[in-house]
């Protein structure tokens, strides 16, 4: 009966520790292919981004729901940037500096296929001159599906982490694609 007992306890635990919330790890929000590394190559940010700001994250409260925080998010930039080859590798040297804010991470209550829509701010400031080159709110999303994961809570950080790396995507391919201007006139705006 005692053994029965443990064992009963052990179940409950592991549900329990289960249903707990994890947050958006950022190698998974990672860029790592997709993107046109050869029209990165050169491009004029090529080798000259650094990333100085990003906030409008959230931490994840493990008894509610997985979030994006602002440093994993950061992270997961940097990274992608860095594949791509557009980090700078002189932080204090970069003409150009990214500032970005996580404006809205949408995010479903319950469903199947859970689809989160982001929409994220990117500045690129050119430093020399100080003026806004490049100044988009980008929207991407992503879907998980039960064939992902059978819990919910996981999905949700799959598509959380799925929409996060979109939105990357999506912003390098649309600044790879625009070249700065040498007036210091903004590139492109939303």
């Amino acid at each position: 009966m005692n053994s029965a007992i443990k064992k009963l306890a052990a179940v409950i635990g592991l549900a329990i520790l289960s249903a707990c919330a994890s947050p958006a790890e950022f190698q998974n929000m990672t860029v790592t292919e997709g993107v046109d590394t050869a029209q990165a190559e050169t491009s004029a940010y090529h080798g000259n981004i650094t990333v100085s700001r990003v906030n409008g994250g959230e931490e994840t409260n493990p008894m509610w729901t997985s979030e994006i925080s602002s440093q994993a998010f950061e992270k997961a930039l940097i990274a992608s940037l860095e594949n791509t080859g557009l980090l700078s590798k002189l932080e204090g040297d970069a003409p150009y500096e990214l500032r970005v804010t996580l404006l809205e991470v949408d995010q479903p209550i319950f469903g199947l296929d859970l689809t989160v829509k982001t929409l994220i701010r990117y500045e690129v400031i050119d430093k020399q001159s100080g003026k806004t080159i490049f100044d988009q709110n980008i929207p991407a999303d992503h879907t998980a599906t039960f064939g992902d994961s059978p819990f919910a809570i996981q999905r949700l950080r799959l598509a959380n982490e799925g929409a996060a790396k979109n939105n990357i995507a999506a912003f390098i391919d649309m600044l790879i694609d625009k070249e700065p201007e040498l007036s210091g006139e903004k590139v492109a705006s939303t």
